[in-house]
């Protein structure tokens, strides 16, 4: 039980969703800084589109990297100071782009950006998972995922405003700081449920439902790679999730070269789509929980969403025969809706899967793998357009992978249950 010398807060647990949620829409402003600032950042240091794609990379590698290694930080030293560590990380990193003055140090203030944000994930979906049940964990995924979205929403016309207004520099410098703003927050405000001193008995008793009640071991990264269903959700995120890398380093681009947008409107326009994703962040996140309130089991209500979400995705191909910009950002938002609400749930599979303390490491496993499909991908569209200066045959491939995905993603992971793992009890 938690301590109660202090009143209890009614609903603590959406609290502590939205601050993961905040925490996530400063990581993603300050990843998308560049991608956003694209046009004016290629043309200052004359970057082709295979160095932008280079330098995505560079945060690739290290976001990949840390992905695996952040899990089990998590994992190993808590949620409360592995958060503090990830966000210190980012922050100053990002605040050090005002220092870059050619591809090199670019390079390098990129990678050091990926190591931290890469904790957000794993960090995330452990908090999800320590308070909430299990019928509201996707609905809480969905709370800070749609933080993906909103911080996508919010970049855009915001970072193109300072542009305009500080230079990119500055602009750099001041989302950076916006980190530490949120780490006073989190220390002061956040603790696991079984500390947590503003946390009411009857909340506690609800998070701890269907939960065992023994002290749970830890669980052998080795004892993780022998499961089939940590490898059905790696390969999954493997090929799908380059379809949301695609759109969040490549889409002011594609705007500015494909359709001539200006600087101003790609801060008018580009953020639409992902109003798109927020909605399909939230809606696939409430829909498996309501079809589980409803009777469904886990299995058919997750899969049922993921199912949805995976046939949207496709629609992706028909932006590569839009006739106008405005077609193409309206395929685009369906793709990102159909992302948001598949992504949204096969990160709660973890949780669905395995013991609370392997959630960090089976998350990890899945941005490891992520990370290098991203990777690939982004360094293929950067040869790609500097070779035919077209996008279309990325966006008929980014249609087709979410089908591999989601069919690799039933087809190993069978049935949606939880596990009983050698060495977790």
């Amino acid at each position: 039980m938690p301590p109660t010398g202090r009143a209890g807060i009614p609903g603590l647990r959406w609290w502590i969703a939205g601050l993961i949620f905040l925490a996530t829409i400063i990581n993603f402003v300050n990843r998308l800084t560049i991608s956003v600032l694209a046009p004016v950042i290629t043309t200052e240091l004359h970057l082709t589109a295979t160095q932008f794609a280079g330098v995505a990379n560079s945060f690739l590698i290290a976001y990949t990297i840390s992905q695996g290694l952040s899990g089990k930080l998590y994992d190993r030293i808590g949620t409360r100071r592995g958060f503090t560590v990830s966000v210190t990380i980012w922050s100053l990193a990002s605040m050090a782009h005002v220092f870059a003055r050619g591809l090199f140090s670019l390079d390098c203030f990129r990678f050091v950006l990926g190591l931290g944000e890469a904790g957000n994930w794993p960090g995330a979906a452990k908090v999800i998972a320590q308070w909430f049940p299990v019928r509201q964990r996707a609905l809480g995924m969905g709370i800070f995922n749609s933080g993906t979205s909103i911080g996508s929403v919010v970049a855009t016309p915001l970072i193109v405003w300072m542009q305009l207004r500080f230079g990119w520099q500055a602009t750099f410098l001041v989302l950076g700081a916006a980190g530490f703003v949120w780490l006073a927050l989190w220390l002061s405000l956040y603790e696991v449920p079984e500390r947590h001193p503003r946390l009411t008995p009857e909340e506690y008793a609800l998070i701890r439902e269907g939960r065992p009640t023994e002290p749970q071991k830890p669980v052998p990264l080795a004892t993780l790679l022998r499961r089939r269903e940590a490898w059905a959700i790696a390969v999954a995120r493997f090929f799908a999730d380059p379809v949301w890398w695609l759109y969040i380093t490549w889409l002011p681009l594609y705007l500015y070269k494909t359709h001539g947008f200006s600087l101003q409107q790609i801060g008018m326009f580009a953020w639409l789509p992902f109003v798109a994703a927020d909605a399909g962040s939230l809606g696939g996140g409430w829909l498996s929980g309501f079809l589980i309130a409803r009777g469904w089991s886990v299995d058919r209500a997750r899969k049922a969403v993921i199912l949805g979400g995976m046939l949207s995705m496709c629609t992706g191909m028909l932006a590569a025969r839009a006739s106008s910009a405005a077609a193409a950002l309206a395929f685009i938002a369906v793709v990102l809706l159909g992302f948001q609400a598949w992504i949204n749930n096969v990160q709660t599979l973890p949780s669905d899967y395995f013991p609370e303390q392997a959630v960090g490491s089976v998350t990890g496993m899945g941005g490891v793998a992520a990370g290098i499909g991203a990777m690939l991908s982004i360094q293929a569209t950067g040869f790609v357009v500097d070779r035919w200066h077209t996008y279309n045959p990325i966006l008929w491939v980014a249609g087709l992978l979410p089908l591999v995905a989601t069919a690799a993603l039933f087809t190993l992971g069978g049935r949606i249950r939880r596990l009983r793992l050698e060495n977790a009890s």
